[in-house]
């Protein structure tokens, strides 16, 4: 009698199951990392969860402190290690570790340090994990995702950064709080670097149905003017600012937004989000990472959107490629 695939053979009465399981790594055990393992464990998004660092006392201790609270989250198993042989066989690499940025430093001015720490770390992860999908995390994101793919060799499909898609949470959070909807019925994007030259996507967005542009108010709330859209997108860029200075670093929300990208991988949801990847004709944008809407699933990047867009945000977004573009040449990229 044949076996089937996933059980091993086993002495009578007991059955030893092999059947892969979804394992996520994190590299970097710092308030972004761990913070992530603690959502993606808590919001189920992978069976196994492995956390490398450097500090070994840290990432143990990260590790032994999320393995507690197993009980109180959907089934799974989480280590912690400062051997890269950790990450082993892992299906999505979030890469955390890098810089911490400082009140009112720029996430540009962090990319000279991260891309070194890249340098000597990112190859020996895909030693062990080859087959991955690797979503970098770290600032200046945009810069370090198109190191990494130097860097790395791997395909440009494999390799992303998770762009603005914690910028377009924001911006949807902002619109809702003026229109008094629900955050879940705006739909927004924030498109470029993730970074001070960003821009929202005004001529896409929309509440409901009713075009943002189009928006009259209800319930007494006015309508999206456009002050109201300038100061939102002001507010955007510069959250990110009011709480590292108030706290030190901004760690749920990216976690929250990184456990929602390795979702989309991990179940192949072919979700849209505006990650950010290679992109080569692009409304006429070639070689720069950068942040479009774009479909992610099992295989990582697919098609980018086509989004419509008036003249001011296609300048602005050609204007946010050249700024990203030219600091990743100072680094001879």
């Amino acid at each position: 009698m044949t076996q089937p695939d996933d059980i091993d053979e086993a002495p009578m009465g007991a059955s030893v199951s092999t059947r892969r399981t979804s394992k996520l790594a994190i590299v970097g055990a710092g308030a972004v990392g761990s913070t992530m393992a603690y959502a993606a464990l808590m919001r189920g998004a992978a069976r196994s969860v492995a956390l490398y660092d450097i500090n070994k006392a840290k990432v143990e201790a990260e590790a032994l402190d999320l393995g507690h609270g197993i009980q109180f989250m959907p089934m799974a198993e989480v280590v912690g290690s400062d051997d890269i042989a950790v990450c082993a066989d892992a299906d999505v690499v979030m890469f955390t570790a890098g810089a911490k940025q400082k009140p009112g430093q720029t996430r540009l001015d962090l990319a000279e340090a991260t891309i070194s720490l890249v340098r000597k770390v990112l190859p020996l992860v895909t030693q062990v994990a080859p087959n991955a999908v690797y979503v970098m995390v770290t600032n200046p994101v945009d810069v370090v995702t198109y190191a990494a793919l130097k860097i790395s060799g791997l395909p440009p499909t494999q390799l992303f950064g998770s762009g603005t898609v914690l910028d377009s949470s924001r911006l949807r959070y902002l619109i809702a709080q003026h229109t008094g909807v629900a955050v879940q019925n705006v739909h927004a994007y924030i498109a470029g670097e993730h970074g001070d030259s960003e821009l929202p996507l005004w001529s896409s967005a929309s509440i409901g149905a009713v075009p943002v542009l189009e928006w009259q108010g209800v319930d007494g709330a006015s309508p999206m003017t456009g002050d109201v859209r300038d100061k939102i997108a002001r507010e955007v860029v510069e959250s990110a600012y009011r709480i590292i200075e108030g706290k030190g670093a901004t760690n749920y929300a990216v976690a929250l937004a990184g456990s929602r990208i390795i979702e989309a991988v991990l179940k192949d949801e072919r979700r849209i989000l505006p990650i950010s990847s290679l992109l080569n004709g692009y409304y006429g944008i070639d070689d720069v990472c950068l942040s479009v809407p774009t479909i992610v699933g099992a295989g990582g990047v697919g098609d980018r959107l086509a989004v419509p867009m008036s003249d001011d945000e296609l300048a602005g977004l050609r204007a946010s490629a050249d700024a990203v573009r030219s600091v990743a040449r100072q680094f001879g990229f």
